[in-house]
């Protein structure tokens, strides 16, 4: 080995043995996955949009991109001792600007930063609205839980495969290759609920979505791990209540675990189904993420539920922080039933818009949790 090579052997050496966590084409091993979960503190915190945005275009989006009211509301997840967020992307961002895109992202990152919090990012979605459009989006609908909310990608790029590579894959590439080392991001969470059949816009979805939807989420995986990621890859599973064996599970269901890095999953019932879905994931042998939690009336409760997650040492994001144009303090009902006043029980999220709590107790609660007061 000449001179000029043995010093390139050893800045590629130097480069692998200082590179964070665990970039790998490959999944994590289960060894690897767990370092990284023991090297991380207990993660809490919310599904988070700023309450000026009705969905995940408004909150991108250069004219909407809302800074203050984001920091602000950061600053409220900080005094409760939350170090986390779930936040919602969408390809369209992409397809209008890569660039600008990445750039909202990365002053995002930094106020997200500022108050100490880190960033799962959800690059796709496979629920409400499967016709999404860039540019000015709609009012909500008064009293209506998530009555904007946008697919990503829509039904029509989603029937359309052969467009996948130009307009899906590099943004999935760009995105997770430009963050690819960076210590603010938590975790990519490839789609959410694929399988997800969204009964309120059924005749708008292809017949078939669910069977598509995989094929895509294969494409997105092979794409995601194309990028070299320092974080560890997910997609949550969350249909039925037990995933302790193989033939319990969805094709879907089937995938996403067999793939995850680390494991995730959404469960909007009472304690015991949660410990059930929990006691069914162990066998997996990897760190369990519940990324969607908290729908009160249901008996999804933080002080029902918070505790046991962090009993059993799983990581906790309940759906909704902050009441606004998402209107998620009305429940899923809202769709089919009319509202036409603040339901008695939110549904979900934590404080009005003014910073005051919708229920003081339960803002004692997670700080105490969080080791916040006593």
């Amino acid at each position: 080995m000449n001179k000029i090579r043995a010093q390139f052997f050893i800045v590629l050496v130097a480069a692998a043995l200082t590179s964070p966590a665990y970039p790998s084409t490959k999944q994590w091993t289960s060894q690897e996955a767990n370092e990284w979960y023991a090297s991380q503190p207990w993660l809490v915190g919310s599904n988070f949009i700023p309450s000026s945005a009705i969905n995940e275009l408004e909150m991108w989006q250069a004219d909407t991109f809302d800074l203050s009211t984001i920091d602000r509301e950061l600053g409220w997840a900080q005094s409760l001792g939350m170090n986390t967020m779930r936040v919602f992307l969408h390809n369209l961002l992409w397809q209008d600007n890569g660039s600008d895109l990445l750039g909202r992202m990365e002053r995002f990152l930094e106020i997200a930063d500022k108050h100490h919090i880190r960033i799962t990012f959800v690059l796709l979605d496979s629920v409400w609205d499967p016709n999404p459009k860039l540019g000015k989006q709609r009012e909500p609908r008064p009293h209506v839980h998530n009555s904007g909310w946008a697919q990503a990608p829509g039904a029509e790029l989603l029937r359309n495969k052969s467009r996948w590579n130009k307009e899906l894959q590099p943004y999935i590439t760009g995105v997770i290759a430009h963050f690819r080392d960076d210590k603010r991001v938590l975790m990519w969470d490839l789609m959410n609920e694929p399988d997800n059949d969204n009964p309120v816009y059924k005749k708008q979805e292809p017949l078939n979505k669910a069977k598509i939807a995989l094929q895509l989420l294969r494409k997105e995986w092979k794409c995601a791990r194309s990028a070299n990621p320092s974080q560890p890859l997910t997609s949550g599973v969350w249909k039925g209540d037990d995933w302790s064996s193989d033939v319990k599970l969805s094709t879907t269901a089937r995938f996403q675990l067999s793939n995850s890095d680390v494991i995730t999953f959404h469960s909007y019932d009472p304690p015991k189904e949660m410990q059930k879905r929990i006691d069914s994931l162990r066998r997996y042998q990897r760190p369990i993420l519940c990324t969607e939690y908290m729908a009160r009336p249901r008996g999804s409760t933080f002080e029902s539920i918070l505790p046991l997650l962090k009993n059993e040492h799983v990581a906790a994001y309940n759906w909704g922080f902050v009441n606004g144009k998402s209107q998620t303090i009305y429940p899923w009902d809202s769709w089919e039933k009319t509202y036409t006043t603040e339901p008695e029980v939110w549904f979900h999220d934590i404080f009005r818009q003014d910073g005051k709590p919708y229920d003081p107790a339960e803002v004692t609660l997670i700080q105490k949790l969080n080791g916040l007061s006593q």
